[in-house]
């Protein structure tokens, strides 16, 4: 019997903590300027808005809580160590985004039958602030959201506060020029529809993750036949491979090795292949005589 492991250094999320850390500080102070603008101007829009935010500091300090604490070693009880809390972290970012997307949604429904008088140029001083802080972050977090399912999830809370702000700006602009008081609840319609099916996306690959199913695009059984193409290889079975967490996958089976093989060079052989072939670097394969089948066969 033989068994092989390889270890990741750290989480995708983890070599991305800093720029969250910044994006955190200042959408959390953009979200206490559009607090304190929207009490000082009376504008609905501000307020709103600035709840809004507040979900999304809510949601990157979840993010960043998550890095935090996966940090931490594993323990003799939980050999994974705190992983999980990434991909747990990303999947509750995914439901606040879709509760996010529907309170939008009905307010742009109740905004359209009784627009409310949202003074324009104070809308557009703030938005365009906004504008500036969310592309900073935004900017920040799109190297580690390739990385990261954790940080995919901050990242497209920024996104989505990015376009909001861009979407508000021209919103302002028309009710600055026409007075028309439609623009508002129209814009934030078209933000609360881009939000949803981005946010359908990250919620799916966190669930995957959760239910252990294999990577995208990783096909098991292909993986199967080129590990029993491998010479003295005569059969594998009972293999799993899944995704810990971002950037962290992992594959288990039995190898049943030819008589007279060195299990060494076998182990060897299979540890590249999943490396090299596949990116897999935490393994455990048991290496299995023929007859250890036969031994299990019923008499």
């Amino acid at each position: 019997m033989g068994q092989g492991h390889g270890h990741g250094a750290a989480t995708s999320g983890g070599r991305h903590r800093r720029p969250l850390v910044i994006a955190f500080a200042l959408t959390a102070g953009y979200m206490v300027v559009e607090l304190v603008a929207g009490l000082a101007f009376g504008s609905l829009a501000l307020l709103s808005d600035a709840a809004h935010m507040g979900t999304d500091v809510l949601g990157l300090g979840m993010a960043l809580a998550a890095i935090t604490l996966a940090q931490r070693p594993a323990t003799s009880q939980r050999t994974y160590g705190t992983y999980r809390l990434e991909v747990l972290a990303a999947l509750a970012n995914g439901l606040l985004l879709f509760g996010v997307a529907g309170y939008v949604l009905y307010e742009a429904v109740q905004r359209l039958s009784d627009p409310p008088d949202v003074p324009g140029l104070p809308l557009l001083v703030v938005a365009v602030l906004g504008l500036v802080v969310n592309l900073i972050s935004f900017r920040l977090l799109t190297a580690g959201s390739k990385e990261s399912i954790n940080l995919r999830g901050a990242y497209l809370e920024v996104l989505g506060d990015l376009l909001g702000s861009a979407g508000v700006i021209v919103a302002a602009v028309v009710i600055y020029t026409t007075g028309w008081p439609y623009a508002d609840p129209i814009v934030g319609a078209a933000i609360g529809l881009f939000i949803l099916p981005r946010t359908w996306t990250l919620t799916a690959q966190a669930l995957r993750i959760l239910m252990q199913v294999a990577p995208p695009g990783m096909d098991v059984e292909a993986i199967r036949r080129r590990i029993i193409e491998l010479p003295d290889v005569l059969d594998v079975h009972d293999l799993h491979v899944w995704t810990l967490t971002s950037g962290m996958e992992n594959a288990s089976g039995h190898v049943v090795v030819a008589d007279g093989a060195d299990y060494h060079d076998v182990l060897d052989r299979v540890l590249a292949l999943l490396a090299d072939g596949y990116g897999i670097t935490h393994v455990t394969v048991q290496c299995e005589p023929a007859r250890h089948e036969d031994r299990d066969t019923p008499v």
